[in-house]
């Protein structure tokens, strides 16, 4: 895939034969049994010009044709077309769009009461998901002691943008929605599988606005470049590369991948610090994109895998008189916004009040990041 030439989410092309995945009923679409291996991952998505680019890769087809299938079959809670988007004036180049169906329309956010809350059966989980949501089954050829786990592909049925999907690992084994390094080494690999530069992948914690305690990680596809993609990173430790981001919309910890074969350490490392956050009572949030190294943009160098980590107050039930929701995609830049009043008035000023109201102050930030480096360094 060039840089320069930015691959578009274009119509989906002709049904593909999709090989089932056991136990399916025979009237359901069935999902694709997708294996991958070290030669699927792009290792340099294309760029954001404006020239319609380079040819989505097998694994964005995949993903694509399937979503677009399932949008036909009716199996979404709303039929979701072209979102009107905006740059909000200003430094952080805050990313807004309006989805006014998913603030409606959207399965309502489970009750969460503490950081370590027990998977719960009799609540919705991700059990109960129809047969046809369920896209892709994701799996590394060869498994062996490095592979992570197999990941399920399904369909968000509440979706902000074309191609948003849950990441599941096996459903039936009951996780409450805590930080595990196999399923996110298999999230960060998708990151890898996708030739698009805006295939996002992320987290909410119990605490940090998680909508079901069933462990699951959200990716995306966004068409637009987000700061905290490119910004430099104070280092924090030498040893494992935790960075500090701070001219961002929302100050992060920042890990970072070359390439493949540095996410089974980077997802031990993130899990560790997750871990950390819990045990000293902060929620988290988690967003995984395509980026640059650690110090910003490299002349004529390659970009890997920035993995940002936001420690916060944890909040329990919905907050009262909020503009918008504080979650993964809010703390990255991205606004997806409930009405069209917020759409059209909201101001760089304002939103960022709103982001930084969930945000650790900075003596505590640098505190808890002295912390982590330590302990990642031990």
């Amino acid at each position: 895939s060039g840089a320069g030439s930015s691959p578009r989410l274009s119509p989906p092309g002709p049904e593909r034969t999709l090989r089932s995945v056991p136990g399916m009923a025979a009237a359901d679409p069935r999902p694709e049994e997708f294996v991958y291996g070290e030669e699927d991952f792009v290792l340099q998505a294309g760029g954001w010009g404006d020239t319609p680019g380079s040819a989505l890769s097998r694994f964005d087809r995949a993903l694509l044709d399937g979503w677009s299938d399932r949008m036909e079959r009716g199996f979404f809670r709303y039929r979701l077309g072209p979102l009107p988007t905006r740059l909000l004036p200003g430094p952080m180049r805050l990313v807004a769009q309006l989805n006014v169906q998913r603030g409606t329309e959207r399965r309502p956010p489970q009750e969460v009461r503490s950081l370590r809350q027990p998977f719960d059966p009799r609540a919705f989980n991700f059990t109960r998901i129809r047969p046809g949501e369920v896209l892709l089954r994701l799996r590394r050829a060869g498994g062996g002691p490095a592979a992570p786990e197999p990941l399920l592909v399904a369909i968000n049925a509440s979706p902000l943008e074309r191609g948003h999907v849950l990441l599941l690992p096996e459903p039936a084994r009951a996780l409450p929605q805590a930080l595990s390094a196999p399923p996110l080494q298999a999230a960060l690999e998708a990151v890898l599988l996708s030739a698009h530069p805006g295939f996002r992948v992320g987290f909410n914690g119990l605490g940090g606005y998680a909508s079901v305690n069933h462990l699951h990680l959200h990716g995306f596809y966004l068409e637009q470049p987000l700061l905290v993609e490119a910004a430099p990173a104070q280092p924090l430790g030498p040893q494992h590369g935790l960075g500090l981001l701070r001219d961002v919309p929302a100050p992060a910890f920042l890990f970072y991948a070359a390439g493949p074969a540095a996410l089974e350490a980077l997802a031990r490392d993130v899990c560790r610090a997750a871990e950390h956050l819990a045990d000293t009572g902060l929620a988290c949030n988690l967003f995984a994109t395509r980026g640059d190294p650690p110090e910003g943009p490299v002349a004529g160098g390659g970009r890997g895998l920035r993995v940002l980590l936001w420690g916060r107050r944890p909040r329990f039930g919905a907050k009262a008189g909020a503009a918008f929701t504080v979650a993964l995609c809010e703390l990255a830049g991205y606004l997806p916004l409930p009405s069209a009043a917020l759409y059209r008035d909201m101001s760089e000023a304002e939103a960022l009040r709103a982001l930084r109201e969930e945000l650790l102050p900075e003596p505590q930030l640098l505190r808890l990041g002295r912390d982590l480096a330590r302990l990642l360094a031990g």
